[in-house]
């Protein structure tokens, strides 16, 4: 399924590269998924196999209003395609697509308790200026990692966790 995403994310995203339209075809794209993740009566229809092609592209037609062309073409091909349920991984890989031709990069930070927002902000902005990238940072508190941080920059997580040092130490004595 992961495959299928990507190729119909990367065509989406060339489609607005061609047509000076990634903006709002990022959005309308979040929109609908938005739409069909908040309202379980437009997501049966969507993914049902009981309503035929035509019959959810003309419901298509009636509740995407406004849309690019091309968003509404797309919406169409995956519903020729049965391809409709997989909305929400395209949405995943054309948002990283969109992030990456942006340079922006998604930053994590993750503590067992609130940190002070300028050391948050701080620790955003080296990872900026040592990346070249815009950092979409955000911040969360998760109690079980007992201590530490866990980064996650893009795809690469940097665990400094009490939690995971406990972990290994658990597992080091277990082979001794």
């Amino acid at each position: 399924m992961e495959e299928i995403a990507q190729v119909y994310a990367r065509a989406l995203f060339e489609v607005g590269s061609e047509q000076g339209t990634l903006e709002p075809l990022a959005q309308q794209l979040q929109q609908f998924a938005e739409a069909l993740h908040d309202n379980r009566e437009l997501a049966v229809f969507c993914f049902s196999p009981y309503f035929t092609v035509q019959e959810k592209k003309d419901g298509l037609h009636r509740v995407v209003v406004g849309a690019e062309p091309a968003f509404l073409n797309f919406l169409e091909a995956l519903a020729e395609r049965h391809r409709l349920p997989v909305i929400f991984r395209i949405r995943a890989a054309f948002e990283a697509l969109y992030a990456e031709h942006n340079r922006r990069l998604p930053v994590q930070v993750t503590s067992a308790i609130e940190l002070d927002p300028e050391i948050v902000a701080d620790l955003g902005r080296r990872i900026g200026e040592q990346t070249g990238n815009e950092i979409e940072l955000s911040s969360n508190v998760d109690p079980e990692i007992l201590g530490g941080i866990v980064l996650r920059v893009g795809n690469f997580i940097m665990d400094a966790s009490i939690r995971t040092r406990l972990e290994q130490l658990r597992r080091e004595v277990a082979q001794a």
